[in-house]
C-alpha cells in the first residue's frame, strides 16, 4: 500500500483586510479610523495524498485553493495547522525538499522574457544542482514529449501562449520532482494544447511516478486525469473521494440522445421528459436519472427508434449544481 506524500492537518490561513468606506468622506474618515475583518481563506481541512495519485483540487474562484498550494509548497505560512510533504515541514524552506517539487502557476512566468527559454533552462540546472548527463537526459525528453526543440532557442516574447506554457513546464520539471503542484495550468490555451499538455502530464505522471494535485477551471482537465477529487467552497473541504460518486450522488438527470427511422412529434415526447431539442428524426430528453433505464425501453416500445444514446450530465453542470446547493444552504 502506497505511503502518504502529503498530510494536512487542519490547515487555516486567514488574512487581515482593511475595509474602506466609500467616497471621499469615507477616505477622510479612514486616515482616523480603520476598520478591518478577517477573511478564512483556508477554513480548517485536512486530507492525505499517496504515491503517484492525481488528485484534482476545484472549487469556485476565491475558494482558497491556490492558498492551499503556495501553502504546500512553503510560499505562505499558515495561522495554524500543519502540513509534511514528503515527510518535510514545507514552511521549513529546506534545500533538499524543494529539489523535489515543483509549483506551476497558469498565470505566472518564470522563464526570462527577453531570453530564450533554454537560458532559463541553464539557470535551473545550477539552481538545482543538476548534473550534466541527468539534465541532457531530462531535456531531451522533455523537449521530444512536447514536441519543442525549435521553440526552446527563441526568445520567451516571440512565443505562442501555448509554446510558453509547455517551455513552462520544461522548466519546473527538469529536476524531476516527485510531487507537482499545477494550478490552471492549461488557462487559456486551445482545446488541441489542452490536450496535449494533459497527455503529458498524464505520461510523466506514469514515468516517474510523480503525485499531482491540479486546480483547473476546464472540468475536461479534471475528467481525463483524476480519478478522486478534493472540492473546497469558502475555504472548507466539502468533498473527498471519486469523481465518479459525485456523478452518481449529484447528477439529478440523464440526457436521452434519439435517432428516430420516422418523423416523430414533439407532443408526443413530452410524457417521457424534458424535450431540450427536437426536429422531428431526432430528439435530446431531459430525465430522472434513477428512470432513465426504465424511460428509454418505453422509448424504444412506442416509437419508432432507430438509434438512442444515454449520456451523464456534464461535469461543469454538476459541479454548478454542487456549489449552488451550498451556498443555498449556507
Amino acid at each position: 500500500m502506497s505511503q502518504p506524500v502529503i498530510t494536512v492537518s487542519n490547515l487555516k490561513k486567514h488574512f487581515t483586510v482593511y475595509k474602506k468606506q466609500p467616497g471621499l468622506l469615507g477616505s477622510i474618515r479612514s486616515l482616523w479610523h480603520r476598520e478591518y475583518e478577517t477573511v478564512a481563506a483556508v477554513d480548517d481541512i485536512s486530507f492525505t495524498i499517496n504515491q503517484g495519485e492525481i488528485v484534482g483540487f476545484i472549487g469556485q474562484n476565491g475558494a482558497g485553493k491556490t492558498t492551499t498550494l503556495k501553502m504546500l509548497s512553503g510560499l505562505l505560512y499558515p495561522t495554524s495547522g500543519s502540513v509534511s510533504v514528503l515527510g518535510y515541514n514545507p514552511w521549513n524552506r529546506k534545500s533538499a525538499f524543494q529539489k523535489q517539487f515543483s509549483l506551476v502557476l497558469g498565470q505566472k512566468n518564470q522563464l526570462w522574457w527577453d531570453l530564450p527559454a533554454i537560458e532559463t533552462f541553464l539557470l535551473n540546472q545550477a539552481i538545482y544542482d543538476i548534473p550534466e548527463a541527468q539534465f541532457r537526459k531530462t531535456l531531451n525528453k522533455l523537449v521530444n514529449l512536447l514536441d519543442v526543440k525549435d521553440s526552446i532557442q527563441i526568445q520567451v516574447r516571440k512565443l505562442s501562449l501555448g509554446q510558453r506554457m509547455k517551455c513552462e513546464l520544461i522548466a519546473a520539471l527538469l529536476h524531476n520532482p516527485k510531487v507537482l503542484f499545477l494550478d490552471e495550468p492549461t488557462i487559456g490555451l486551445d482545446v488541441v494544447m489542452q490536450k496535449t499538455l494533459r497527455d503529458f502530464i498524464s505520461e510523466y505522471n506514469r514515468e516517474f511516478g510523480a503525485t499531482v494535485i491540479l486546480t483547473s477551471h476546464y472540468m475536461d482537465d479534471v475528467k481525463e486525469l483524476c480519478k478522486r477529487v478534493i472540492m473546497i467552497d469558502h475555504g472548507k473541504k466539502i468533498y473527498d473521494g471519486l469523481l465518479s460518486n459525485i456523478i452518481s450522488k449529484y447528477a439529478r438527470n440523464k440526457t436521452l440522445s434519439l435517432v428516430f427511422s420516422e418523423s416523430v412529434t414533439k407532443k408526443s415526447l413530452t410524457e417521457f421528459g424534458t424535450v431540450k431539442n427536437w426536429n422531428g428524426s431526432s430528439a435530446t430528453l431531459l430525465v430522472s436519472r434513477k428512470e432513465a433505464t426504465k424511460i428509454a425501453a418505453r422509448l424504444l416500445e412506442s416509437l419508432p427508434v432507430q438509434d438512442l444514446n444515454i449520456e451523464e450530465a456534464p461535469l461543469e453542470a454538476i459541479i454548478r449544481e454542487v456549489f449552488g446547493n451550498k451556498a443555498k444552504s449556507a
